[in-house]
């Protein structure tokens, strides 16, 4: 038997293993994927019964095939997406704002038991106000213009970042101070190389929530006190009477939203493998 032959030989059993474990990992993706659809499929189908049987009025429930015909005649004009492109600005923005501040102030109580015993009890008081709820007063301060929109977003933003920072701070390995202690390393290199990496989960989660609550917050505050973005779309319907642009906007939001969520969940996974590897 030739070298050749007996390589060939010997790989084979790997292949078909390879091949014996893609299988199963294969129909459990087709699976996933048939559950995960099956929900929003059987509501098109309800909503396209309820609108071709008559059992909800069209001014109330518009028939499927308007809704997007809407949705097109909205992407042709431009108008979805300068909406999309206001709201997706101010996250950003105030993502930038509130979760920097969060992460700092995460630190300073995560790392420091006197700046913990005294902020700690007045900033977990105001966290567990809703973002929303200081709507009210920030428009007397504030009015309606977009400062409002970007500091409502910006307190969303900080308290999960504050809390899934500190929660990290205070669940760094005692060992690696040591050891950090023992080389003598100095305290920027002890950060980046030491206390960041160690963090990683924590800080991926927070980023995650902050997204998510100013995402919902966004929508919130421009339905309120909004004169453009997604929000104010659907208020725009709403007071048209046009439903299908509310109808629209609830499904852009709620698809931006669910892919947003699905990408910062598995950038958190592989976040958390990788400093599991690390250690």
């Amino acid at each position: 038997m030739s070298t050749f032959e007996v390589d060939l030989h010997l790989s084979l059993p790997g292949k078909a293993s390879n091949g014996q474990s893609a299988a199963p990992r294969a129909r459990r993706l087709v699976a996933t994927a048939v559950v995960v659809a099956l929900a929003p499929l059987l509501l098109l189908l309800f909503w396209w019964l309820s609108a071709a049987r008559g059992w909800v009025s069209p001014q109330v429930l518009p028939q499927p095939a308007w809704v997007w015909q809407t949705f097109v005649d909205l992407v042709v004009s431009g108008d979805i997406i300068a909406a999309a492109a206001i709201s997706f600005r101010r996250i950003a923005e105030g993502f930038l704002l509130g979760a920097t501040s969060g992460f700092l102030f995460g630190l300073l109580i995560g790392t420091s038991r006197s700046a913990d015993a005294y902020l700690g009890p007045t900033f977990r008081a105001l966290a567990a106000i809703p973002s929303l709820g200081w709507l009210p007063i920030l428009i007397l301060i504030l009015g309606i213009e977009e400062t409002l929109k970007i500091v409502i977003l910006a307190k969303a933003c900080f308290v999960p970042m504050a809390i899934s920072t500190a929660d990290g701070a205070r669940n760094i390995p005692a060992k690696l101070s040591d050891v950090a202690d023992v080389l003598g390393i100095r305290r920027s290199t002890r950060f980046f190389r030491l206390t960041i990496p160690a963090m990683a989960p924590f800080l991926a989660s927070g980023i995650r929530l902050s997204l998510s609550q100013a995402f919902v917050s966004l929508i919130v505050v421009e339905m309120l006190a909004g004169s453009d973005g997604l929000g104010y779309l659907m208020v725009w319907g709403r007071t048209l009477f046009q439903l299908d642009i509310v109808i629209v906007g609830m499904i852009v939001v709620g698809t931006v939203g669910f892919l947003l969520d699905l990408l910062l969940r598995r950038m958190e996974k592989a976040i958390v493998r990788g400093a599991s590897a690390h250690g």
